[in-house]
């Protein structure tokens, strides 16, 4: 079982994106404590907002009230109902949570059913909660529930090469709903700080966004549309407006993302799994197929974009234990676009630029071709790598002069 806790501020946030799965039929109320009921014992906005009020109205101090956790047991686990609810409550009794105001949601929207919680962490007189080596005390609060409903440890999971969730499957229809819960999950666990690395990340699922930007009424708009991909990677169906979806997947919360993604990995510690990686797989000079794979095996999925030439002007890497997207010389010189280059350079001249993670990859993303992904980079503002694809159409230009 993997578990993972986020705090903030909005405490609206957290339910109402809990309780547009409930509406919606992907998701149910197992367990409350401390939450106020209908006398039919149902739950609603309301009486779950009003339950909260008393601690956060006390609250004086803590600036991020709100936690808001995710248990994740493996596909395989088979728990009931009342098995899933016992997990919650036993898991919030030692991390000090018992005695808070609290929901437990059953996410059933992806194959990988899964709990999230809703709590606050100050307590009636508007005290914060001892958080004190959290992290510490969920592991082993998570290895004790594992041992005891005998789950598959979250350490095996981290060794699968499956993804978080499955790619939009086209035959399956309400393709609105698939982007939903795709573009919901990833920028609520992931983190990137530009529109290209977001892209990147969408890619793999089969989406992609662009940006929108005019004017409507002398007011400026900046907005957002998705798109699904076929298996040749070219945009089909009817594009999406964020608006649609919800307002956690527009172009005001993705900048929101890009300033807490930016702050997170200030220290750049979230790289160091990658970069271990790389080095010790750049010393045995692999081919470009062989590089992606073993990368793929560590869950790890990297993106080329090449121009027409051929060439790599850009490396992205997606580290998904980590939850991390980031170009590759963000970790040094030694992984920049050049290197990767030159190392590929004419015994690997594969024609596609996307090697998707595995295992998905023959069903969804055949080798043969990207299709319009290089063309869907260049819809965002990297201007750098812009700049050095015209750069390289340049030089194919013949000088001028008269004719001889």
């Amino acid at each position: 079982m993997v578990a993972k806790i986020n705090i903030g501020s909005s405490l609206f946030g957290a339910l109402s994106y809990n309780q547009q799965k409930v509406d919606q039929g992907e998701g149910k109320i197992l367990f409350s404590n401390r939450i106020i009921q209908n006398a039919d014992g149902s739950h609603n906005m309301y009486f779950n907002i009003k339950s909260f009020e008393p601690y956060l109205d006390a609250n004086k101090r803590t600036e991020k009230p709100v936690v808001h956790i995710s248990l994740n047991p493996h596909p395989d686990d088979k728990l009931t109902n009342e098995q899933l609810s016992d997990i919650a409550q036993e898991y919030m009794d030692t991390m000090g949570y018992g005695n808070q105001p609290y929901l437990v949601y059953k996410h059933e929207d992806l194959d990988r059913h899964h709990l999230h919680i809703v709590s606050v962490r100050v307590d009636e007189n508007g005290k914060k909660l001892n958080d004190s080596f959290e992290k510490r005390r969920s592991e082993k609060a998570r290895k004790e529930l594992e041992e005891k409903y005998k789950l598959i440890p979250a350490g095996k999971q981290n060794q699968s090469n499956d993804l978080p969730m499955k790619p939009i499957n086209l035959k399956d229809g309400n393709i609105k709903k698939q982007v939903s819960n795709i573009t919901d999950t990833l920028i609520r666990d992931y983190h990137f700080q530009s529109i290209n690395e977001y892209r990147a990340l969408l890619n793999i699922y089969g989406v992609t966004v662009e940006e929108v930007k005019g004017e409507v009424r002398d007011k400026a708009y900046h907005g957002l549309v998705y798109s699904a991909l076929n298996k040749k990677g070219e945009k089909t169906a009817n594009p999406i407006k964020a608006s649609l979806i919800s307002r956690n997947v527009g172009s005001k919360a993705l900048e929101k993302k890009f300033i807490s993604s930016k702050e997170a990995l200030k220290d750049k510690k979230s790289y160091n799994r990658t970069k271990q990686i790389l080095s010790t797989l750049l010393k045995e000079n692999p081919s470009r197929k062989a590089f992606v794979k073993e990368l793929a095996k560590n869950g790890i999925s990297v993106l080329f974009r090449e121009n027409e030439d051929h060439r790599i002007y850009g490396v992205t890497f997606i580290d998904h234990r980590e939850k991390v997207v980031f170009n590759g010389s963000r970790m040094g010189k030694e992984f920049s676009a050049n290197v990767f280059h030159d190392l590929f350079n004419v015994k690997d001249k594969e024609k596609h630029a996307w090697e998707p993670f595995a295992p998905y990859s023959q069903e969804q993303y055949p080798n043969e071709s990207l299709g319009g992904f290089l063309d869907m980079e260049q819809h965002g503002d990297n201007y750098e790598e812009i700049a050095f694809t015209n750069r390289m159409k340049r030089k194919k230009r013949k000088p001028k002069g008269p004719k001889l």
